[in-house]
């Protein structure tokens, strides 16, 4: 027992290191990018590196916080928490830092996150995972899909339901078929109003941003509510996509 709680010691100590050193780089990003554009017509291209990178930082350390909230809650399963959090941490730290990643390796961190996530739940808790992908599709390996892409819509699917509520649920289903990849989540809505933070809410307008600045017309994000479920549907046209890039040269 005294192994896992130090192991876990360790890992709250590593990520307060890191959220520490993004927030310090997030500031950097944050002056160059003011004056970058400044000269914005000479400078486009290094303006919209910076912006994707301000974005990415701003949505990292919100990530860390929440994923130490789900540890925190229940750190009797210190070593399973470990595991998962191993992997989330090795593809933020390590991946994320690419501009494209393989459909493999965001959907594997996708169902990390979710089994962080996990934690918080009952094991009567109604989730529902469904993994649709196409495996033996080329573009399932090719590194065409935004590192933590993902992350909003699956995040904000356990911030809005109540976990202690029978009849509650989660849904997530992954799926990659011809040249469209998509990610639905659905969940039915608490009762209860989320707790407000002061630094809350750039979730969303960060996956936006993001998918505007690199997928333009080749995505589609619808977010409804139907009765009492919520429900998120992200497409993205991925040949097209591609197709528009070459074309661009």
């Amino acid at each position: 027992m005294g192994y896992f709680t130090l192991c876990f010691f360790l890992i709250i100590v590593l990520l307060v290191l890191v959220i520490i050193k993004m927030q310090l780089k997030q500031k950097n990003i944050l002056k160059e990018l003011d004056e970058l554009k400044k000269n914005y017509s000479k400078n486009e291209s290094l303006v919209f590196k910076k912006e994707l990178e301000d974005i990415k930082y701003k949505m990292n350390p919100h990530l860390f916080k929440n994923i130490l909230n789900s540890i925190q809650s229940h750190a009797y399963q210190t070593y399973f928490s470990l595991d998962k959090l191993s992997n989330v941490l090795d593809y933020i730290l390590y991946e994320s830092d690419k501009k494209f990643v393989s459909l493999k390796e965001e959907v594997d961190f996708a169902l990390s996150l979710i089994e962080i996530n996990k934690l918080k739940l009952s094991p009567l808790f109604d989730l529902q995972i469904k993994n649709k992908i196409d495996e033996t599709n080329a573009l399932f390996h090719e590194a065409v899909i935004l590192p933590l892409i993902t992350v909003d819509l699956i995040e904000n699917a356990f911030k809005h339901t109540d976990i202690k509520s029978e009849s509650s649920f989660i849904s997530i289903t992954f799926e990659l078929k011809d040249s469209q990849f998509s990610l639905t989540v659905a969940n039915k809505i608490s009762n209860q109003p989320p707790m407000k933070k002061s630094k809350s809410g750039i979730g969303k307008e960060n996956t936006i941003k993001r998918l505007d600045l690199i997928y333009n017309d080749t995505y589609t994000l619808n977010q409804f509510v139907e009765k009492d479920i919520y429900i998120s549907h992200l497409k993205i046209n991925l040949v097209e996509y591609k197709n528009k890039m070459l074309t661009v040269g």
